[in-house]
This record gives structure tokens, sequence and C-alpha cells, in this order.
């Protein structure tokens, strides 16, 4: 599962059927009218220029910062949200041969742990750390990393060390508060749909795995009449009968044979970004031209998964990058130099402290 390249692709979805996604537009307050919700003021976050943009609808659809949004409608209303955080850390595939995962069920403190293969290395999560504030940029706690790495030790082909790891990453589980509930290992993954009395749609908790069934919901709480929702046969970008080889071409789907087609235009473009990494140089345009991608953590972090599969070899070729997307979008010696200092910090927080 690649939940990075299943938002792009969602959001290319959205294209096709005529909508238009905007990229880098913060949302700062809400337009009203006779105290009904009828659109937002955005940002755009690259010239700092506000937008107004009117909607008969607005939904809010923000996981973690679910509540931070409804109180843009209301400042009293009260949290319904509580975050979690789940660690990870990437090995080398040495540590877990084969095309099988793991599944440990119950650890020594009762959380669930595995291992699986992901883009020809070993993934190893998770944990379940409550956290009080949440960031677009969470860190694995060392608790968490010395965790991973001690339960993993006693499955894999050997123990991994601190110095093993590739990359370590986290995110954060929006669920849903249950006064009840001790822990958020506790909580449940469901999802709610809140309808403010100024008619916000707010749709709270919820995962990856259930998210068609969250927007077919959440399109019935909107009220559109006689406009159901048609996620359940929708076919996404990029769908195709072929499933293809077993290699990271296989994200692109449909648009496979087109990025090919790019990649003949520069004899460059078809050479390896890195030979610790899988992709090549075209990708970086493809990222531009076709994915939205305006910064390089865009491109290493979340239109190719570098930064999580190497994050040493991620900051070696933050330069190389840079400079390809500042001849794609027009930028300047400055822009490629601040590109690469905020690159290298975010690929340096990938690693572990004293690796």
């Amino acid at each position: 599962f690649d939940d990075a390249r299943l938002a792009i692709c969602l959001a290319q979805t959205l294209e096709d059927l005529g909508g238009v996604p905007v990229n880098y537009a913060r949302v700062e307050s809400f337009l009203k009218d006779s105290g009904r919700v009828c659109g937002a003021v955005v940002r755009d976050v690259e010239t700092g220029q506000a937008h107004e943009i009117r909607a008969r609808t607005v939904v809010n659809a923000t996981g973690v910062f679910t509540d931070t949004v409804r109180r843009m409608d209301c400042p009293q209303t009260r949290n319904v949200i509580t975050a979690s955080q789940g660690a990870h850390i990437v090995l080398e595939k040495s540590f877990l041969p084969g095309d099988c995962a793991l599944l440990i069920p119950r650890t020594d403190d009762g959380r669930l742990l595995f291992a699986i293969p992901w883009h020809d290395r070993t993934l190893v999560g998770t944990t379940d750390t409550p956290v009080l504030e949440t960031s677009l940029e969470p860190r694995p706690f060392d608790a968490e990393i010395e965790f991973l790495l001690k339960h993993a030790g006693r499955y894999l082909s050997r123990k991994p060390l601190e110095r093993d790891i590739l990359s370590a990453f986290a995110g954060l589980r929006p669920l849903v508060k249950a006064n009840e509930a001790r822990n958020t290992a506790r909580l449940s993954r469901d999802h709610i749909l809140l309808v403010s009395p100024s008619g916000l749609v707010s749709v709270a908790g919820g995962k990856w795995t259930t998210y068609r069934k969250m927007g077919e919901d959440t399109v019935s709480a909107a009220g559109f009449p006689g406009r159901p929702s048609r996620t359940r046969n929708l076919h996404l970008h990029g769908w195709t009968e072929e499933v293809g080889a077993n290699t990271h071409w296989r994200v692109y789907g449909a648009d496979c044979p087109r990025l090919r087609v790019l990649l003949q235009e520069n004899a460059e473009w078809s050479k390896p970004l890195h030979p610790r990494l899988p992709y090549c140089a075209g990708e970086v345009v493809w990222g531009v031209r076709h994915e939205m991608a305006r910064t390089v953590e865009d491109v290493l972090s979340r239109r190719t998964r570098a930064l999580m599969l190497d994050g040493r070899a991620s900051a070696e070729i933050a330069p190389t990058v840079a400079a390809m997307m500042a001849e794609e979008l027009g930028r300047d010696e400055k822009w490629i130099k601040e590109q690469v200092s905020a690159f290298q910090a975010l690929a340096d927080a990938y690693l572990p402290p004293r690796v």
C-alpha cells in the first residue's frame, strides 16, 4: 500500500471528472451568508495572495486537524478527535527475504507488530502513542524506535540495529473520542459525520481502508438531491486491467506509456537518480508536469517514496532534483539553495539521532 500515491491518484481522478484540485492553498477562514457556510478564504502559500472560493457545500476532511477546522466555523466547538501516532522503520529487504509478510498480533505490551515487503525494502511497524499536539511532520520518538527494533529482532532474519535503519517516519491517526477508552489503542477507527448549524460537513476519524465508504457517507450528508455518490463502481485515474511487473512503475498504471514517451525526450531522464533508489530523473519532470509537484519534498517524499526508502540517498540527490525542478518551474538559484537546504534538514530528521 502506498498512501501518497493513492492521494495523488484521487486528485487526478477528481480532475478527470471535471473538478479542480488546488495545491498549496491554505484555508484561513470561512465565508458565510446569513449564518451559513458558503465558501472559504484560501491563501496561495507560494505567492501569499488570498482568494475567495464559493461553494454550495463545504466539506471538512482534514484528518487530525478536523477540530481545528471546525473551530474556524464555531470557536466553541468541542473536540471529537484524539490523535495517535504510529511509527515505522525501513530496513533492507534482506531482513525479510521473500514476498511474505509477518504479523505478530500481540507483543510484550499487547501491541501489534508487522513486517512487510515494501518497495523492495522491509517496512516494520507500528506503534500506538497518544499525542497531545498535532504536527504536519510528526517524528518517531526514541522509545518507539527502540520498541520496533527490539521486537522485530525476534522474528526477522537477523536482529536490526539503529545503524541498519534506512528511514524512520511516523503518521498520526485521527481517532474519534470515546470517554470510556483508557488508551488510543482502544479507540475506534470508524468514522462519523458531523453537520454544524452553519452547514459545514465534517467527516471525522476513519482510515484509508474505508475511504470509499467515508466518501459515500459524506456525499449523502452533503444533501445533494438526486446526486448519490458514484464511488462504488468508479475506476480511479490510471486504472488498467494489466497488472504488470512488480516494480515501482506499477504505481503509474495506465499513465506508464505516457511516462515512457516523456523519458524519450531527453536521454538523461532515463538514468537513475541514485544507485540505491529505483527512480529515474524523468520521474521528477513527470511529477512537476502531471502531478502538481512544487517542492523537492513533494517529489522525493510524495510523488516517489525516496525519502521513506533511504533518507541518506534522498539527501544526496536533492541538489539534482532541485535543479531539474527549477528548470521546469522557472525558478532561480536562490530557490534551488532554499529547497536543498530545507529538504536535507528534513531528511536528517528521518534518521535516528545516533545513526
